[in-house]
């Protein structure tokens, strides 16, 4: 099985609302050398064999991302890890 990471992020140029919600709040944590964030999403897909990179970036852009205010990468993922944290 090989997995096919989509990662979708709003173009630079596009306000992010919820990432300056948390770079407001930050300073609330202690935290003050963070200047700005930016919130995106991550998309998994697992094929049945090999990856197939221009079937998952078809996928995403006709599905998963708005080309118009969004931009996507597209990475093969070797192997997963599933690692829990406390």
């Amino acid at each position: 099985m090989a997995r096919v990471v989509v990662d979708v992020m709003l173009k630079p140029e596009i306000l992010d609302p919820q990432g300056q919600a948390v770079a407001n709040a930050l300073p609330r944590l202690g935290v003050t050398d963070v200047s700005s964030v930016r919130i995106g999403r991550r998309i998994e897909i697992d094929f049945a064999g090999e990856p197939d990179l221009d079937r998952a970036r078809e996928i995403a852009d006709k599905l998963l991302a708005n080309p118009v205010i969004e931009d996507f990468d597209i990475r093969v993922v070797e192997g997963t890890v599933a690692a829990e944290v406390a």
